[in-house]
C-alpha cells in the first residue's frame, strides 16, 4: 500500500521552491503547479495504477480514491486505508494490522508536507521533455542512484496546472502508471473525514507504533 501511496501523493502535490540547477522551462511549469496547489482548500480524486513489465506484459490494475485538505489526507484502495489527521498517520493493511506514526517522522518520505515544499529539488534532476498537446511532460531522475527507480515522467494538464498522470520506470524497466480522474480541486472536505475512529476497524486489528 505504501508503494502506491507515496507516488500517488507526488502526482497531486509536486511543487517547488527551486534551488537546484535544472531546466528553467520545467521550473516555470512546476512553479505554476505549486501556486495552484497551495491555493486549493481541498482535493478529491479517483486513481488508477497500472503495472506493466519490461516485456510489455500487463500485470494488473488497481483503483482507489484520495482526498486531501491541508496537512490531512485519506487514501483508500480496496480494504487498505491511509489516514492522516494532521498529527498522526494510520496505515491499515486491510486485515489485522494498523501502523501508527507521527506526521513529523515522515520528513524523509514523500509526505504532503515535503511535497508542498522543495522535495524534488533535493532529490531529483528534472527537465521539460514535451509541451505538445494538452500536457507538459517533465522527466525527473533521482539524484541518489540508490533509489529503486530510474525516472518519473509527470504529466501536467495545461488548462488546470495540475499533475494528473505519472509514469515510474524502475531499475528492472518495469513501469507503473498512475492516473487521476474525477479530480475535484474545490472539494468540501469536513475535518471529521480525516479522523481515525478505532471502532470502524476489526476488533482484533493490532495497532503498531
Amino acid at each position: 500500500m505504501r508503494k502506491i501511496y507515496l507516488p500517488l501523493l507526488s502526482i497531486l502535490f509536486i511543487c517547488s521552491q527551486l534551488f537546484a540547477q535544472n531546466d528553467p522551462n520545467a521550473k516555470k511549469v512546476l512553479e505554476s503547479v505549486s501556486a495552484k496547489v497551495k491555493g486549493l482548500k481541498g482535493i478529491s480524486a479517483n486513481f488508477t495504477i497500472k503495472s506493466v513489465s519490461a516485456k510489455g506484459k500487463d500485470n494488473g490494475t488497481k483503483t482507489g480514491t484520495i482526498a486531501i485538505k491541508g496537512q490531512k489526507h485519506l487514501l483508500k484502495q480496496g480494504k487498505n486505508e491511509i489516514i492522516c489527521d494532521g498529527i498522526n498517520i494510520y496505515n491499515y493493511d486491510g486485515a489485522k494490522t494498523i501502523t501508527k506514526s507521527l506526521l513529523e517522522e515522515s520528513n524523509q518520505t514523500l509526505s504532503p508536507q515535503n511535497l508542498l515544499s522543495n522535495f524534488y529539488d533535493k532529490d531529483f534532476n528534472y527537465k521539460l521533455v514535451s509541451s505538445a498537446g494538452n500536457f507538459h511532460i517533465i522527466e525527473m531522475t533521482p539524484i541518489d542512484r540508490r533509489k529503486s527507480f530510474q525516472k518519473v515522467n509527470v504529466y501536467i494538464d495545461k488548462s488546470k496546472s495540475i499533475i494528473t498522470k505519472a509514469k515510474v520506470l524502475d531499475k528492472s524497466n518495469n513501469t507503473l502508471e498512475f492516473v487521476l480522474s474525477n479530480l475535484n480541486t474545490g472539494a468540501n472536505l469536513p475535518d471529521a473525514s480525516f479522523q481515525f475512529v478505532r471502532s470502524k476497524y476489526p476488533k482484533d486489528a493490532e495497532i503498531l507504533d
